[in-house]
């Protein structure tokens, strides 16, 4: 018995460059979305904290990654801040560990 009639296939090997096309455009359209609804908008949220952490100025209440909550008493450089995370209590700290900056102080003098 055949179970394949001869219409059926001449249509499986009758394929060319357009239906090989074809079939790659669905993972091509799934890439596409993935990039604008996932990787674009991660990028964005790291730019916008690189430059929240750039910002950090002395007086400044920031959040740090271990969740405590300090005021920025000065920066050292580009990569380091010290805060005071009570009173008399004063800490260095990576700029990258700065999380959120909850509330801006006062503004820095000439």
């Amino acid at each position: 018995m055949n179970f394949i009639t001869p219409a059926y296939a001449q249509a499986i090997g009758s394929g060319g460059p357009s239906d090989f096309v074809m079939q790659l455009a669905p993972f091509a359209i799934i890439l596409v979305i993935m990039y604008f609804m996932i990787m674009r908008p991660q990028q964005k949220r790291a730019k916008a904290h690189q430059d929240m952490i750039s910002n950090v100025r002395r007086g400044d209440t920031v959040v740090t990654a271990g969740g405590m909550v300090a005021k920025v008493s000065r920066t050292l450089d580009d990569a380091e801040v010290e805060v005071e995370i009570a009173q008399g209590v004063k800490v260095r700290l990576m700029r990258a560990m700065i999380t959120d900056v909850r509330s801006k102080g006062e503004p820095v003098k000439d």
